[in-house]
């Protein structure tokens, strides 16, 4: 069954939902990604979608970005304009112009190879880089690296880094994976950017971010409580917001210590529009024991920690008694982290020819075509 365009597009928004909202472990993880996405031709109704983009991602969020429209490079954050030269971005801008001519032509073989006339939109994508686990001595360790084609959102092509081959899911492809793996050189290069290079730039990326987050602090925790099923009981529901990491762990305290018994579950990591993140978890509390209890939020691996404490004066008065009561926490931290997520509509991939690696670095694969 063949899927349009937006039909296409949504299940890419759904879908990059569902990975981006996931509660996130304390065990902290990073990664740095590029994705490539070339339509078959651009859509005449549909502003802000260009026949061919390009964008960084640290940690989900973008750091750079380029269309076919404007045809420049351009910085997404604030630390990669204030760390990177004007050399790197010119470098970038042609690197990306030449990506730009590479799909148009391969997104004609691919429709060709497919069978496909012009009628409808086809998308050819590539996203490539790494995803990393912080150790406990800071160190970054390689968990996985990403390389992959896709076309009309089907998978197309993939390297396996453990193989050092290429991977062909359809019939199509295996004609180019055959034609990429006979150049043994270019895939232990491709090897060897996804488990060195792209560390390497990603952490480069993360100290530059680091370093600027710190001299911010957007967090914030709050407290407040409403009526319950029963008349004798409140729910207290903690909710931070502002936080710079995915990885965070929140916990309701009484007199102190955590409280397990009768918590919800905590809500997603939620993305605020500033970038950051939220996170709120609730429990339902006797009335009389509501001054016992308080919140902490814990932002992972650079220990910022978030505490709040419900007031000797908050208590819900007999004539409010649904009111909600906001506490604004004495909030105690230790070091912002990040972490990031810009929704996008496009998660799948495309790749062959050129590639980029960390922002302007480039090599041309062994064919300028898909055969």
């Amino acid at each position: 069954m063949k899927m349009g365009f937006t039909t296409s597009l949504t299940v890419c928004v759904i879908l990059s939902m569902c990975w981006d909202l996931k509660v996130e472990s304390l065990e902290d993880r990073h990664s740095l990604h590029y994705v490539y996405t070339a339509l078959s031709k651009a859509p005449v109704s549909a502003p802000g979608i260009f026949e061919f983009t390009a964008m960084g991602l640290l940690d989900d969020k973008k750091i750079d970005y380029y269309n076919s429209k404007d045809q420049v490079k351009i910085p997404q954050q604030d630390w990669m304009r204030e760390k990177l030269d004007a050399n790197y971005w010119n470098q970038g801008t042609q690197s990306r112009k030449s990506k730009e001519q590479w799909f148009k032509v391969n997104v004609n073989i691919l429709m060709e190879r497919m069978r496909h006339n012009n009628s409808d939109i086809h998308v050819l994508m590539w996203r490539h880089g790494c995803e990393v686990i912080t150790m406990p001595d800071g160190s970054l360790k390689f968990e996985k690296g990403v390389d992959e084609y896709s076309y009309d959102g089907k998978d197309f092509l993939s390297f396996d880094e453990y193989s050092t081959q290429w991977v062909a899911p359809v019939s199509a492809a295996v004609a180019t994976k055959q034609k990429w793996d006979g150049v043994p050189t270019l895939n232990q290069y491709t090897k060897g950017y996804l488990e060195t290079e792209c560390v390497r730039w990603l952490k480069e990326f993360r100290g530059y971010r680091d370093e600027k987050e710190k001299q911010t602090d957007l967090s914030k925790i709050y407290l407040f409580a409403k009526d319950a099923k029963s008349s004798d009981t409140l729910k207290l529901t903690c909710m931070a917001t502002g936080l710079y990491s995915k990885n965070t762990e929140i916990s309701i305290l009484k007199s102190g210590w955590s409280v397990a018994k009768g918590c919800k579950e905590p809500t997603d990591i939620l993305p605020n529009d500033d970038g950051t993140y939220q996170i709120r978890l609730s429990v339902d509390v006797k009335k009389y024991e509501i001054n016992d209890f308080g919140c902490e939020v814990n932002q992972g691996e650079q220990k910022t920690i978030l505490v709040a404490q419900w007031p000797k004066d908050g208590i819900l008065s007999a004539a409010a008694p649904s009111s909600i009561v906001p506490v604004v926490a004495g909030v105690l931290v230790l070091l912002l982290l990040l972490m990031l997520v810009p929704v996008i509509v496009v998660v799948f991939l495309v790749k062959k020819g050129i590639i980029e690696y960390k922002g302007g670095l480039k090599f041309s694969r062994p064919s300028s075509g898909m055969y």
